[in-house]
């Protein structure tokens, strides 16, 4: 499948950026805060390798036929990231590489029907198992911004963000608690409406480059450099989901 190909190329590139990065820290800089609350980088890194393993449980389900979580709990995702994340920098970047590694052997022998096979992760609907590389390639490029060493939503590329910011703005579509507005992405002129369905154009329309966009949206950056049709103030968001 020409599709698959193409998916697990974008995840190599971005797993090859993600371990750049990893592997420049220090063991005093994994120790440090990264841009999630209560999380060290070591955690954000300890994160991306199980979650790569989660992945691989879902493959094995979808190549199988048996039923497989992505996690034991979310009791015991939390511990499992809770327990690696104190490790030297050395072992949290070859933790990352090697469960990329597993998962990218799990994809290469996935025969071509089984990614129609429907999966589900620990919260939310079933979704095919094609699915899991697009997913995957979400968690490594957003928290490869969390692990706050250089990288950020100005590095994300063109291909992520015209598939990212429309799924993640549709996210916020129909919520009673989100703001009803209209971002409209100037580089790629794609305008994405927020908040619960009301009748009329919405009041507040919001313009900005796609990465400034989709960070505002996932709470990666504080949309300073947005702006509000006729001068207004930029709305608050409630948390992504």
């Amino acid at each position: 499948m020409n599709e698959v190909s193409h998916s697990l190329d974008r995840l190599a590139a971005a797993t090859d950026r993600v371990l750049v990065t990893a592997t420049a820290l220090s063991d005093a800089q994994a120790r440090e805060p990264s841009l999630l609350p209560g999380w060290t980088r070591g955690h954000v890194l300890t994160h991306i390798a199980r979650n790569a393993d989660g992945m691989v449980n879902l493959l094995r389900w979808a190549r199988t036929g048996s039923q497989a979580p992505m996690y034991a709990s979310a009791e015991s995702r939390g511990a499992d990231i809770e327990a690696g994340a104190g490790r030297p920098a050395a072992g949290l970047a070859a933790d990352v590489r090697e469960s990329a590694a597993t998962l990218a052997a799990a994809a290469a022998a996935m025969p071509g029907d089984a990614w129609t096979t429907q999966v589900r992760a620990l919260n939310g609907p079933a979704f095919p198992a094609l699915g899991v590389l697009d997913r995957r390639l979400s968690e490594v490029e957003i928290h490869h911004v969390d692990l706050a060493a250089g990288y950020s939503p100005a590095g994300w590329p063109d291909d992520f963000l015209l598939e990212a910011l429309p799924r993640v703005a549709e996210s916020f579509a129909g919520r009673d608690d989100a703001p009803p507005c209209v971002v409209w992405a100037e580089d790629t002129k794609g305008s994405f409406r927020l908040g619960p369905e009301q009748a009329g154009p919405p009041p507040v329309t919001i313009y900005g480059q796609a990465d400034d966009l989709l960070a505002w949206l996932l709470g990666r950056g504080s949309g300073a450099r947005l702006t509000v049709a006729g001068g207004g103030t930029l709305p608050a968001l409630p948390p992504w989901r």
